[in-house]
């Protein structure tokens, strides 16, 4: 009873004055309205980078050439990739669906009166399967293009713009020339985004694997190997497969270090993760500044609270107020300013992150954790910067407080 009647008492000290007690909270609103929306906007980043590799397809395994390091610089190993290395994997990987080989180089591609310097790749038929594109117009070429060595292309979403073409359906049967040799446009991808690395990945110009070598490169290393494991579950099953199909067809002996490089995309999910994770904390701890900011406000408010009714505390000691019932009910008010502070903020913060990914598009994810981290931490801060108003308070002789003017 004596609890609820100090709770009663706070709460009307608080009505007694409105306008100062809403000041008092804003900067708790402002806080953990900040906090909530920043966090959102961590977690969408987050939850972004996951979803656009997981679409580049998280069983792609990527085999390159490893490097060297002699006197601080980067030396290729003196075993190159081949295509009999795509064969050995293909023939000793039962947890691979899929190889795909390719070469790249950049050149110039025209077509009409434009031209741009673009990366063209040569792949095997297997390349929609294994990277996870699809055709938006047109079509792929077929296994037999590819042993016939045509000379035709499929071009990516982002090509079609450094060529200026608007219609699609436009360039569809129409000569491209590529390095100055001319090629039949036969279809062009669905744009995927960004990938794992620096720039799109629809910024390319597919054509033959066997084109591409004997046509456009003029070498018959293969600069990468990609290859589809059946399962995310089978991706380690399948990248010690490839290892040792790998050494059985660079005649590695035991003992001795692999010269290729066996790639996940998991490793770009984690570094990436990582990255984000820290971003988020940044913008978490940066937008916790203005909770510590409402702790200072609602201590300094306390504080004049104190001062302004030091004869009040003198005749509620003096008709029998215990020590612990002024600390008590001048701590109540102090929590209640953070906690309905905190309640008006987590609702603004969620409006704030909702109109964001509404209105702005932005990629903004509000979680559970981060509104009951906030709530916490806004009660918290109630209670860590009113303990020393209200020890102040209770603190006061009722015969000093009683002559206060």
């Amino acid at each position: 009873m004596i609890s609820f009647e100090v709770f009663r008492i706070a709460l009307a000290a608080l009505r007694a004055n409105k306008l100062r007690s809403l000041l008092t909270m804003l900067g708790i609103v402002i806080g953990v309205a900040a906090v909530i929306a920043m966090v959102a906007i961590g977690n969408g980043a987050q939850k972004s980078v996951h979803d656009r590799i997981a679409s580049l397809g998280t069983t792609i395994l990527q085999i390159d050439a490893s490097h060297d390091r002699s006197h601080g610089v980067g030396m290729a190993t003196f075993k190159r990739l081949s295509p009999d290395d795509a064969s050995e994997i293909e023939e000793r990987s039962p947890h691979v669906l899929a190889v795909q080989p390719q070469q790249d180089k950049t050149l110039q591609v025209v077509w009409g009166n434009h031209n741009t310097n673009i990366r063209v790749y040569g792949v095997t038929p297997n390349y929609l399967l294994v990277r996870k594109f699809n055709v938006a117009y047109g079509r792929f070429f077929t296994p037999t293009e590819e042993e016939a060595q045509a000379r035709v292309a499929v071009l990516g979403a982002d090509a079609l713009t450094d060529l200026g073409v608007t219609n699609p359906f436009s360039i569809i049967g129409k000569k491209v020339r590529i390095a100055g040799i001319q090629f039949t446009v036969i279809g062009t991808l669905a744009a995927k985004g960004a990938g794992s690395g620096f720039g799109s990945v629809d910024e390319q110009v597919l054509v033959p694997f066997t084109t591409g070598r004997f046509r456009l490169f003029d070498k018959s290393r293969v600069d990468d190997i990609f290859a589809l494991a059946t399962s995310e579950a089978d991706v380690p099953l399948a990248m010690g497969e490839i290892q040792l199909a790998m050494r059985h067809s660079h005649r590695i002996p035991r003992g001795m270090p692999d010269d290729f490089r066996i790639r996940d995309q998991s490793d770009f999910l984690s570094t990436l993760g990582q990255t984000t994770a820290v971003f988020t904390n940044l913008l978490a701890g940066i937008a916790a500044v203005s909770l510590l900011v409402g702790g200072i406000g609602i201590m300094n408010i306390m504080l004049v609270s104190v001062t302004e009714r030091t004869r009040e505390i003198g005749i509620r000691k003096a008709l029998g107020a215990t020590r612990r019932t002024i600390l008590l009910q001048f701590l109540i008010e102090a929590v209640t300013l953070s906690i309905v502070g905190g309640m008006i903020g987590i609702a603004l913060g969620v409006a704030g992150a909702t109109v964001l990914k509404q209105g702005f598009g932005w990629s903004a994810v509000v979680g559970a954790s981060s509104i009951v981290l906030a709530f916490v931490f806004a009660a918290a801060v109630g209670v860590l910067f009113g303990v020393w108003p209200a020890r102040r308070a209770a603190s006061l002789d009722p015969i000093v407080a009683l002559r206060y003017e």
